[in-house]
């Protein structure tokens, strides 16, 4: 017979058990490392304006419109670049590229109400070759971009009729901090937002990963820009909502043809690059935090604790927790090229996501919120 603290156990390494399979497998197989978007060519037909938001990004901005410029795309194109306000010399290193078809915009002051990338992206769109284009890509300035990538962008959205065609680009995992963290937080997106899910219309669901989104103009005048989401910092899943609620249709990916530079030197560059929107995917919710720190600690912390210091069923359902949750890591690490073993340090790195969710709220509650780039949003700011 158990007694109370014994059933409460058996409770949860049971219900731990039962999430683990609902989620491999009827959530989305989200685990899986794809779908990759094909290589091909457009029909070139189509216009396309590249926009780049960028603030302080002399790092990585001339290899990113370097990048750009190299595009074997045979239609029309046309890359703005908007400097929103740099003190580093990133609109000077932009535009020492001297080709006809890069254009960079001096960015106005940030106004009130709106976040410092949405402004920039917003000015970028405001543009007359953005207006006349007929697809915009919306890429951050630390992405690098393979000559094909473009052509294959917009060769996916007119094969299948897509107004969102987006990519989880390969983000950089060199240094240890990315090496050990870096692969979790492509597995968690793909857990919140399964890809298959968000490409599907009949689910609500809609997701996108900012550092590449090829957009439809017709969809952004039918959601009037980025003007309804112009305070979000989460800015990529928020326009993809929009265009999905519209009767949009969105096809979300991960990369092959394009990677992000910008290096996370240490935990703590990856530890500030959770906070700052971790709570706003919560909805500044207390009561959401609450049910993220119950659910993170059911689903990740307890198999091992179950695993190592309980017996009978308990211990089992937690081994089995474990090991399933390490199998399910697995399809990301080899896509980063990382040994198997971590799938089993998962429960830890889980921890590490789930302290940084909760200083992400002491943030926001202290006026510290969505920091970045020297800008400090203030909590209406970003509603």
């Amino acid at each position: 017979m158990f007694d109370n603290d014994g059933c409460m156990i058996v409770f949860v390494s049971a219900v731990s058990f039962a999430v683990w399979v609902y989620l491999i497998a009827f959530h989305g197989r989200f685990w899986r490392s794809g779908p990759v978007l094909d290589a091909g060519a457009a029909s070139g037909a189509a216009k396309v304006a590249v926009v780049v938001p960028a603030r302080n990004e002399a790092d990585s901005i001339g290899r990113c419109v370097a990048s750009l410029l190299a595009q074997e795309y045979a239609g029309e194109l046309s890359i703005l670049m908007v400097d929103d306000n740099s003190t580093d010399g990133t609109g000077e290193i932009a535009a020492s590229a001297g080709d006809r078809r890069l254009t960079v915009i001096k960015g106005e002051a940030l106004p009130e109400g709106w976040s410092g990338k949405l402004w920039a992206v917003h000015q970028g769109l405001s543009h007359a070759k953005a207006a006349a284009a007929d697809y915009v890509l919306l890429t951050d300035a630390d992405i690098e971009h393979e000559a094909g990538h473009l052509s294959a962008l917009v060769a996916k959205a007119e094969r299948d009729g897509l107004e969102l065609v987006t990519e989880m680009v390969r983000l950089h995992c060199t240094t240890f901090a990315e090496r050990a963290l870096i692969p979790a937080f492509v597995f968690f997106f793909q857990m919140l937002c399964p890809f298959a899910w968000v490409a599907d219309p009949r689910r609500r669901l809609a997701g996108a990963a900012g550092g590449t989104m090829l957009v439809a103009r017709a969809a952004l005048e039918r959601i009037e820009g980025v003007r309804r989401i112009r305070g979000r910092l989460i800015d990529d899943c928020a326009l993809a909502r929009e265009i999905k609620r519209t009767g949009g249709r969105i096809w979300l990916g991960h990369a092959e043809l394009a990677r992000s530079v910008r290096v996370y030197a240490s935990w703590r560059d990856v530890w500030k690059m959770i906070a700052r929107t971790a709570y706003e995917q919560l909805g500044h919710s207390l009561l959401m935090l609450l049910g993220c720190v119950a659910g993170m600690g059911m689903i990740y912390c307890a198999p091992p604790l179950l695993a190592l210091f309980e017996h009978g069923a308990a211990q089992w359902l937690g081994t089995l927790s474990w090991l399933m949750m390490a199998l399910a890591f697995q399809p990301t690490l080899r896509r980063y090229g990382r040994s198997r073993l971590w799938g089993a340090a998962l429960p830890g790195i889980g921890l590490f996501y789930l302290c940084a969710t909760v200083d992400s709220a002491v943030r926001h509650y202290s006026g510290r919120g969505g920091g970045w780039k020297s800008r400090v949003y203030s909590e209406k700011a970003v509603r």
